[in-house]
């Protein structure tokens, strides 16, 4: 939780970040991912002053837990001072104890975002879904509770004047905004009008261009004029060395068969919705659908 110190910008996790993607199809699949369709709603995790404290962290706790289908899991909040914004203790189950810091005693709105990260370590932990060392697994959290549908509410807690700032989570504000992006076009969804930070929004304006650029890498017939140049010289080369020699500057790989020579070409790249990497032929026009996320992709090889 960063509490009036320096926000980090930008995309250092980027990678992490899209593996935390394809882990969630590969460890769900395509189906169980799209149960979680429609995000949670505003009403749902309102919380006012006049609330009662703990009714109120019970009942948001209790809509999360339903959001994340999680009907046999039960959530006791508790407060107190703490140097993180929350913990949970991931014991066997039905209860588990979460705590939160003092300060959201008079920080309630932002209840719902701690209590999304929290509740999200439940529900990975009963998958068995994990990541070595303890950034990217919290890293992976963040991703999944933003891409299923609750994490809008981790980037309307982040807020940054001149004076101070806040933000909870691992990932910084624009990379909480790729992964937001990258949900609403998937499920077609416009969280715009959720936010009420107005810095949450323009995070997540930042985002939306940086996940619409996944959609514009060659081989991919988006792809921009210098993409499609870059391309065209890297295949010239990969076709007359056989993908023998340096890397390609792009996110594709070429590989040959060699017993089939030009013909047997072929180049790979990450699908952008879910960066599974889709292999196809170097023959022009394709029609590519990742295995894993399902998604149809215009190419020209």
């Amino acid at each position: 939780m960063a509490n009036g110190g320096p926000v980090i910008h930008g995309y250092p996790h980027l990678e992490t970040v899209r593996s935390a993607i394809t882990a969630l199809y590969k460890r769900l699949s395509y189906d169980t991912v799209h149960t979680f369709g429609t995000s949670i709603a505003p009403a749902d995790v309102a919380f006012c002053d006049q609330d009662d404290l703990h009714m109120g962290a019970q009942r948001v706790a209790h809509e999360l837990v339903r959001h994340y289908h999680l009907p046999d899991a039960r959530m006791i909040v508790s407060f107190r001072e703490m140097e993180h914004a929350a913990s949970v203790e991931l014991a066997a189950g039905p209860e588990y104890f979460i705590e939160l810091n003092d300060r959201f005693r008079t920080h309630r709105r932002d209840i719902g975002a701690a209590l999304a990260h929290e509740i999200m370590h439940v529900y990975l932990h009963r998958l068995d879904l994990s990541f070595p060392g303890t950034r990217d697994n919290e890293i992976l959290t963040d991703v999944a509770a933003t891409y299923l549908g609750a994490g809008w509410l981790l980037l309307d807690a982040y807020r940054e004047d001149a004076a101070s700032s806040q933000k909870l989570g691992y990932l910084t504000p624009e990379e909480f905004g790729y992964v937001l992006a990258k949900r609403s076009l998937a499920f077609g969804e416009a969280p715009e009008t959720w936010f009420t930070s107005p810095q949450a929004y323009t995070a997540y304006t930042k985002g939306l261009a940086q996940a619409r650029l996944d959609e514009q890498q060659p081989p991919l017939t988006a792809a921009g004029w210098a993409g499609r140049r870059r391309y065209a010289k890297d295949r010239r080369y990969a076709q007359d060395h056989g993908a023998r020699g340096p890397a390609p500057a792009g996110p594709y790989v070429f590989s040959a068969d060699g017993s089939r020579g030009r013909d047997g070409l072929r180049v790979a790249f990450p699908c952008p919705t879910c960066h599974q990497r889709i292999r196809v032929p170097v023959r022009g026009r394709v029609r590519a659908r990742c295995g894993l996320c399902r998604t149809v992709l215009e190419c020209d090889t």
